[in-house]
């Protein structure tokens, strides 16, 4: 539908990164469509595997990280990318930074800060992985709660490779998001129910966390 439409009001086509493991099979189900409603879907597909980078545009890029769910999985963080002038340099005049940049000099440093991670489906392993840091340091994190209550134990929940709401607030000390949006619940679940289990939460959890319930 995404890529459909982007077609249909004659916008560029678009760039979907998935898993590197799937790629041949994305591609399949493009053509399988453009076979059904005779379009060309245009669109640009990258393959990416964990750890590895790709540019969005010139100040944002987005790296695939580890997830764990019962089939193969990852996440994606989106970092904004900026060039900031070195220390030496800040109290130069315009005229002067810019003879230093014309004769080759390299005034400028990049800086890259997380600003957004969404797990996908996973357990809360992602959480304790050392390669995942800067996960738990975006400024907002979108995360899987399958589960919220006591209804379903933490052990069901791993056993279909999902995270249960106590899970989480285990490991409150190791969020530094200023948002956590959780997504993906059960279909058992009044919104009453999920809203109730957020307002219960602890601190440090209490007042950053909220859930999307329209569309996940």
């Amino acid at each position: 539908m995404y890529v459909a439409t982007r077609g249909l009001y004659g916008m560029k086509p678009p760039t979907i990164v998935v898993p590197t493991c799937i790629k041949e099979d994305v591609e399949k189900l493009f053509e399988v469509h453009r076979k059904m409603d005779q379009s060309e879907l245009k669109h640009n597909l990258i393959g990416l595997d964990v750890g590895e980078e790709f540019l969005l545009r010139r100040d944002l890029k987005v790296r695939a990280f580890r997830t764990y769910h019962v089939i193969p999985s990852q996440g994606y963080v989106v970092y904004s990318v900026k060039q900031k002038l070195k220390d030496e340099y800040l109290g130069l005049s315009g005229n002067e930074i810019k003879n230093l940049k014309s004769s080759g000099v390299e005034i400028t440093y990049t800086t890259t800060t997380p600003e957004v991670a969404f797990t996908g489906d996973t357990m809360s392993d992602f959480i304790v992985d050392e390669g995942n840091l800067d996960v738990l340091r975006a400024k907002i994190l979108v995360v899987e709660s399958t589960f919220v209550d006591n209804s379903v134990s933490v052990e069901h929940a791993r056993d279909y490779g999902h995270i249960h709401l106590s899970e989480m607030i285990n490991y409150a000390d190791k969020f530094k998001n200023r948002a956590i949006l959780l997504i993906h619940f059960s279909a058992r679940y009044a919104l009453e129910t999920i809203q109730e289990a957020i307002a219960a939460l602890p601190s440090p959890l209490a007042g950053r966390v909220f859930a999307l319930t329209e569309g996940f």
